[in-house]
């Protein structure tokens, strides 16, 4: 007996399965960013935290969660500016 194949191939169904994806990496992200504060010890204001849950831009989540490694202050997250 042949396997079955529960992927429905279409189109649609392709770019749902797509988005669900980079949706749920969006929320990855969200989370990574936020955990790296707060096991850094620093306090995480309800202002960072709604603006930080809010985004839905992959590339500047990921910009967030590299310099949650390195900033003093959970603001200091929306600044470019890397201490030297």
């Amino acid at each position: 007996m042949a396997p079955v194949n529960y992927f429905f191939r279409h189109p649609v169904a392709e770019k749902v399965r797509d988005e669900g994806r980079v949706e749920g990496r969006v929320e990855d992200r969200i989370e990574m960013t936020l955990k790296i504060l707060e096991l850094r010890g620093l306090q995480v204001p309800d202002s960072v935290r709604r603006r930080v849950q809010a985004c839905s831009d992959l590339d500047q989540l990921k910009a967030w969660s590299e310099r949650a490694v390195h900033v003093a202050d959970a603001e200091d997250l929306f600044t470019d500016v890397r201490p030297e």
